[in-house]
């Protein structure tokens, strides 16, 4: 206000032809747009950046992810076996990539890893790592002492690197023995459902002792298809029953679900349309939250399986995802033959269908709650700073839209005057003549 009050004050003093004060006031229009871009950023785009998971190609850091970490259009990020350090004791270069990551940030990002155990295992013993085994071997004890054990060592080995996200346990139920995904690889703790629930259970347990978010995965049950969504349809239409949801029910009925993955199954019985788990409406605001009543945040599966992929365009696939009720999306660019993408391109298509109407700013605000509120319990938000330093951000944002609406008014008050100067002018000088 201040400097606009000096413009007029120079307007009104100096008399300037009126081409030149046009020029001045149009200059002056601009200051406050200028000023806007320069110390603040809209919130709608912090909330789209808590939305995107990404993945980062190598074992070192990559200065176009970190970029982006950095700007706060990333709210997640994935490691791969191909993000360890080969060496036989890679554990402090390890953590120094992850520290780096996440120092980075100007809000505390998860840092994420698939760490079932055995088959998919990305901490292996050749670097230095501890043992793992698969989850069938522990379903197969006769009690929860392997459970704890390996679920205390995976979590304590997660919580000194740095992760605080790790996607597992499965709790696909194992229906179909030749499921080439889920069964055959051993991800399946038991064909038995409470067998399922109860290892799953101590494994979410030991997470929490050392603050490391556990994920239940693979939402709606994938124990029960025979092909693999990572390259193209999974229909368990036939073949899914509603035992594979019990271990949902169980372990949130027991207070023990951080998150939950959704995957890219199709079932007509719980989706007549045919969409995939990922992009059914039916499924995961349907049955997930009005029927088992979870309120937490969904993890989609990697959007660049084929399931997806061989099916819907990106940006497609991306809104119906949001529209379904996922509110992290990952994107790990870690699908062999997928097309890579980029984190601009996921931000630029969720703020433009915000921007015209096909999402509407509410659903984004929900999965931004439910992020932080998920973020908050692992204190990854140093006790509320985040909420805190984004409602300092609003505040801002509206006193400026304050302050610019201000200075509209009043350069609209000098245009008045200006036009009314130009014409007493003319006015004069046809009855000198």
């Amino acid at each position: 206000m201040r400097s606009i009050s000096y413009m007029k004050f120079s307007f009104m003093k100096c008399r300037l032809n009126r081409s030149v004060m046009v020029s001045g006031i149009v200059w002056m229009m601009m200051l406050p747009t200028i000023s806007v871009s320069a110390q603040t950023r809209d919130s709608l785009d912090i909330k789209i950046g808590q939305m995107i998971l990404m993945g980062i190609p190598y074992a070192q850091i990559d200065t176009a992810v970190l970029e982006e970490v950095r700007k706060g259009n990333i709210g997640s990020i994935i490691l791969f076996e191909k993000n360890i350090p080969k060496k036989s004791s890679a554990f402090a270069d390890l953590k120094k990539i992850i520290w780096t990551y996440q120092e980075a940030a100007p809000y505390p990002i998860f840092v994420s890893i698939d760490q079932e155990g055995g088959k998919v295992n990305r901490l292996k013993e050749k670097y230095g790592f501890t043992k793992s085994i698969t989850a069938r071997a522990t379903g197969k004890s006769k009690s929860l002492d392997s459970a704890r054990f390996y679920g205390e060592a995976t979590a304590s080995t997660l919580s000194g690197l740095g992760f605080n996200v790790n996607f597992a346990p499965c709790v696909d139920v194992a229906v179909e023995p030749t499921n080439p995904v889920i069964v055959k690889s051993e991800r399946s703790y038991s064909p038995n459902e409470d067998t399922v629930t109860m290892m799953a259970g101590e494994f979410i347990r030991q997470h929490r002792k050392y603050g490391v978010v556990t994920v239940l995965k693979h939402f709606p049950g994938h124990g029960s298809s025979t092909t693999d969504s990572h390259y193209g349809i999974a229909d368990v239409t036939k073949s899914w029953t509603p035992r594979e949801i019990k271990p949902y029910q169980s372990l949130l009925d027991s207070g023990l679900v951080d998150g939950v993955m959704s995957c890219h199954i199709v079932n007509k019985e719980l989706d007549k349309s045919g969409r995939p788990g990922t992009l059914s409406v039916d499924m995961l605001d349907g049955m997930l939250r009005k029927k088992l009543g979870y309120q937490g945040v969904v993890f989609s599966d990697d959007m660049q399986m084929e399931a997806i992929t061989k099916q819907y365009g990106l940006d497609e696939s991306i809104k119906m995802a949001i529209l379904a009720g996922v509110d992290i999306l990952c994107f790990a660019n870690n699908v062999p033959g997928s097309q890579k993408v980029s984190p601009q391109r996921i931000f630029s298509v969720i703020k433009n269908a915000v921007a015209s109407g096909e999402i509407s700013a509410e659903r984004i605000n929900q999965s931004y709650h439910r992020i932080i509120a998920l973020k908050k319990k692992i204190d990854l938000t140093n006790r509320g700073e985040l909420e805190s330093n984004f409602k300092k951000l609003e505040l801002r944002q509206k006193l400026t839209a304050l302050q610019l609406k201000a200075a509209r008014e009043e350069i609209k008050l000098l245009q008045e005057k200006v036009d009314s100067s130009g014409k007493k002018k003319k006015k004069k000088k046809s009855k000198e003549k």
